[in-house]
C-alpha cells in the first residue's frame, strides 16, 4: 500500500500451456500464439504487440518472481487473478462426446490456474504481492458444480498468508452475477448458494468472505436497482472489470485513447451513484485492441466482439492522466479503503497491459509509481 492508497491489477492467466487448452488443440498452446500473429487492421495500427521480456511462460515460479519484483517496486498491491471453473458445462453435446474418454476432473474443474498454483504461489517472493480471486463465471453452472468451486477455493486459497483482504474480508469477485442468478434458477437460488459460501469460510476458521461484483451487471434485474440487488446479496463491494463495459467506444476503427478518458470520470459517478450504499473502486483502463482474437483470413469489420473498436495512442503520460483522475475521485468520494483496479496487468491480446513492451518499456508501471508512489 503507498501513501493509503491500493493499486490491484487484474491478471489474465492464458500464457501457460494448460491441458484443456492442449486438449482442444491437440498440441501445446496459449495465447502468445494469437499475439505473435496479430496484423494491422488500419492505417497506423500497432500490432503485433511485443512483450519486452519474450514469450515466458507465467506457470514458471521464476517467471512469477520477475512480474511479482516489477509491479511490488512500481507500486502494484496485488494481482486478482481471472479464475475459471468447469469450463465445459453447457457445451454442445455433440462436442463433449468428442472428449468421453478424458477424465471428468479435467473438464469438470479448474481451468488456467497454473499460472497462480505452479507460478505465483511457488515463488520465493511471494509475499510482496497480494492474489485474490475473480471468477470468470462466463460458462453455465450448476449448483452442485459450484458447491464443489468453493470447496476448491476454500482448501486452495483462501487460507494463504499473502491472500488479499479487504475491509477485514477475503476478497472474492464475480464477473458477471446476472449469469449466477439464470444459471441457479433465480434470486433466493443465487444467494442461499453465496450464503453456503460464506458459511464454508466460517466454519474453515478463515476470516469472512468479501464478496465483490463488477459493474457489467450494471442494470436492473428483476425490477430490483442496482443497489438493491447488491445489498439482496450481501454484496461488499463493486469494481469494473474495464471501463469500456459501462462507457463503449463509438468511433470505428479507433478511438483516442487522450479524448476516451475525459469521459471516464463522469462514469465513475454514474455508476457510484447506481451503487448507493456499496463502495464503488474506480477501473483504470491502460488500452484495448482485441484484433488479435479475429482470424486472420477475416477482414475487420465493425460488430460484435471481437469486431470492435481499438483505443489508440494509449501512451503511459495519458495513462498517467487516467491514474490521476482515479486518485482525484476516491479522495472527492472519501472511498473507504482507497482501492483502484487496473485493466489489466497482461491481456495481451487485448491491449490492456502494465507489462512491459518493446515499445513504451517500463512506462505503464512508472506512471503507477509516480502517481502513488513506490509500496
Amino acid at each position: 500500500m503507498a501513501n493509503g492508497y491500493e493499486i490491484i491489477a487484474h491478471y489474465f492467466p492464458q500464457w501457460h500451456v494448460d491441458p484443456l487448452n492442449e486438449l482442444y488443440w491437440g498440441r501445446p498452446w496459449s495465447e502468445w500464439e494469437v499475439l505473435q500473429k496479430a496484423v494491422p487492421r488500419f492505417p497506423g495500427h500497432a500490432q503485433p504487440k511485443v512483450p519486452l521480456w519474450g514469450y515466458l511462460d507465467e506457470s514458471d515460479p521464476d517467471v512469477s518472481q520477475k512480474q511479482i519484483d516489477a509491479a511490488a517496486d512500481h507500486g502494484v498491491d496485488a494481482f486478482l487473478y481471472c479464475w475459471y471453473w468447469d469450463w465445459w458445462s453447457g457445451r454442445p453435446a455433440a462436442e463433449l462426446e468428442k472428449y468421453a474418454d478424458t477424465p471428468a476432473a479435467l473438464l469438470t474443474g479448474p481451468f488456467l490456474h497454473r499460472a497462480l498454483e505452479n507460478g505465483f504461489l511457488r515463488a520465493k517472493n511471494r509475499d510482496r504481492l497480494k492474489f485474490a480471486l475473480m471468477w470468470a463465471n462466463h460458462n453455465p453452472i450448476t449448483r452442485r458444480s459450484f458447491d464443489a468451486m468453493t470447496d476448491y477455493i476454500v482448501k486452495h486459497y483462501l487460507h494463504e498468508n499473502n491472500y488479499w483482504t479487504v475491509m477485514g474480508g477475503l476478497y472474492f469477485c464475480i464477473y458477471e452475477l446476472q449469469n449466477l442468478i439464470a444459471n441457479l434458477g433465480g434470486l433466493p437460488e443465487a444467494k442461499d448458494a453465496l450464503d453456503s459460501f460464506r458459511a464454508k469460510v466460517k466454519d474453515a476458521g478463515l476470516p469472512p468472505l468479501h464478496i465483490a461484483a463488477l459493474s457489467r451487471w450494471f442494470y436492473d434485474l428483476m425490477g430490483r436497482s442496482v443497489n438493491e440487488l447488491a445489498e439482496y446479496f450481501g454484496v461488499d463491494s463493486i469494481t469494473s472489470y474495464t471501463v469500456l463495459d459501462n462507457l463503449p467506444l463509438t468511433v470505428f476503427p479507433a478511438t483516442d485513447f487522450g479524448e476516451y478518458i475525459k469521459g471516464v470520470p463522469a462514469l465513475w459517478e454514474e455508476l457510484a451513484a447506481k451503487c448507493g450504499s456499496v463502495p464503488y473502486f474506480p477501473n483504470v483502463t491502460v488500452g484495448f485492441d482485441a484484433t488479435p482474437r479475429i482470424p486472420l483470413d477475416q477482414p475487420f469489420v465493425h460488430g460484435a466482439y471481437p469486431y470492435v473498436p481499438v483505443l489508440t495512442n494509449n501512451k503511459p503520460e495519458l495513462f498517467e492522466k487516467s491514474l490521476r483522475q482515479a486518485k482525484e475521485f476516491v479522495d472527492t468520494h472519501g472511498t473507504d479503503p482507497k482501492i483502484i483496479t487496473i485493466y489489466n496487468w497482461n491481456e495481451w491480446s487485448e491491449g490492456g497491459y502494465l507489462e512491459p513492451d518493446t515499445v513504451h518499456g517500463m512506462g505503464y508501471l512508472e506512471a503507477i509509481r509516480r502517481v502513488f508512489g513506490p509500496r
